[in-house]
């Protein structure tokens, strides 16, 4: 999700206006790693350097190894995340469209929330317009089970030109997401056989329910000159809905409202 918005606000505000082949690297700051608000017990930051080829204007693969840093950890390597994906617009570029296939390769030892994830397909699809932008998507993720998820949002761009082809793009947005959740219910049943007195029986069922998973709200701001861009994107965002377990802190999710910043650079080749 993060990668996708920030290179989905650094290409609407891309300078080149290539359909050629074209290589852009670019290295980014997280100041709190999560997954929909939530963290693993150490709260750690990370750095991923980003390289994403551009077979045209619409097709793409991208790759960045992830490195973490915590109380215990400094710049440690926890994995990568691999992504390809086609993005195209309308004729009459009224519509975006996302669709993306994303690979994570984990390290087993790694702490990171989201490490269980070994796949997830995600599409995503905007209606823009010079007043709002519409956004929706839905996305399925594999880990040990499949879960499902939808997303739904909105922006508004506001683009900036200056001299020396010099140009500001401000992109405040929200999103809600939810998804499902699977987790393990147990109860007692009485069971009754004729006039014989009932037994209390345990029943385990596996249970999975579509619940709001998070609110989050961003400001990605990309600086663009040429083939360089800076981009910075502060978000706030809000979980909703964590699992816990009575008397284990270490089998629940650990969450809360957060501020976090999303921060990098950029350049074409």
């Amino acid at each position: 999700m993060l990668f996708f918005r920030v290179t989905l606000s650094a290409q609407q505000a891309d300078t080149t206006g290539s359909g050629n082949t074209h290589f852009k690297l670019g290295i980014f700051y997280n100041s709190n790693l999560h997954y929909y608000g939530r963290t693993d017990s150490l709260r750690s930051s990370g750095v991923f350097p980003l390289a994403e080829l551009w077979f045209n204007k619409n097709l793409y693969i991208n790759g960045a190894p992830i490195f973490v840093n915590n109380n215990i950890a400094n710049f440690q390597y926890a994995g990568s995340v691999v992504t390809l994906g086609y993005m195209a617009k309308s004729k009459n570029e009224n519509f975006l469209t996302n669709l993306y296939i994303t690979k994570p390769l984990y390290k087993d030892n790694s702490n990171l929330v989201q490490s269980s994830l070994k796949a997830q397909g995600s599409a995503s699809f905007s209606w823009l317009s010079k007043m709002i932008n519409l956004n929706a998507g839905g996305d399925i993720k594999i880990s040990d089970k499949v879960d499902y998820g939808i997303s739904a949002g909105l922006d508004r761009l506001f683009r900036i030109d200056l001299p020396e082809e010099f140009i500001i793009a401000i992109d405040p947005s929200f999103t809600m997401s939810a998804g499902t959740q699977q987790f393990t219910k147990t109860y007692y049943k009485k069971s009754n056989f004729l006039l014989f007195p009932g037994v209390d029986q345990q029943v385990t069922n596996d249970v999975s329910k579509l619940n709001i998973l998070a609110y989050e709200f961003s400001m990605p701001i990309v600086f663009a000159k040429n083939k360089l861009q800076i981009i910075m994107n502060p978000a706030y965002v809000i979980p909703q809905n964590l699992i816990t377990v009575e008397n284990r802190p270490d089998l629940s999710e650990r969450g809360q409202n957060m501020f976090y910043i999303t921060a990098g650079l950029k350049i074409t080749f």
